[in-house]
């Protein structure tokens, strides 16, 4: 097992890890909610009608430009998808601890967990 890589270590980087994801998620969406209320708190809202969301909100490219343009809908959504993509990073993470441990039989099960992730998410995007 190489130096650094016990297994106490690992399970702080990855609390660390889990930390600093939702920490950024939570901040991203109270940013946005503030920009977007900003923005759009004064505006009357008409619930005889439903209006779904725009499109580029549903792609994760029209979220990353949208957010870059400091869109308040935008911002919210990409802390949605960091709140979405830490579970995802913990088992990437989690995968390469064990490899880097010559823990065949936990980094094969890792793998196939983050694989199925993956094809989930992949399946769930339009």
């Amino acid at each position: 097992m190489p130096r650094g890589w016990s297994d106490h270590r690992v399970e702080e980087a990855i609390g660390r890890l889990l930390r600093t994801g939702v920490l950024l998620a939570a901040a991203l969406v109270a940013a946005g909610g503030a920009l977007y209320l900003i923005r759009h708190g004064a505006e009357l809202v008409d619930y005889r009608a439903f209006r779904g969301e725009r499109a580029d909100l549903r792609s994760v490219r029209g979220v990353l430009e949208g957010a870059l343009g400091l869109q308040g809908r935008d911002v919210i959504q990409l802390g949605l998808l960091v709140l979405l993509a830490t579970p995802v990073a913990r088992v990437a993470f989690s995968m390469v601890a064990f490899a880097l441990q010559r823990d065949r039989l936990y980094a094969g099960v890792a793998l196939l967990v983050l694989a199925i992730l993956l094809s989930s998410l992949a399946g769930a995007m339009p």
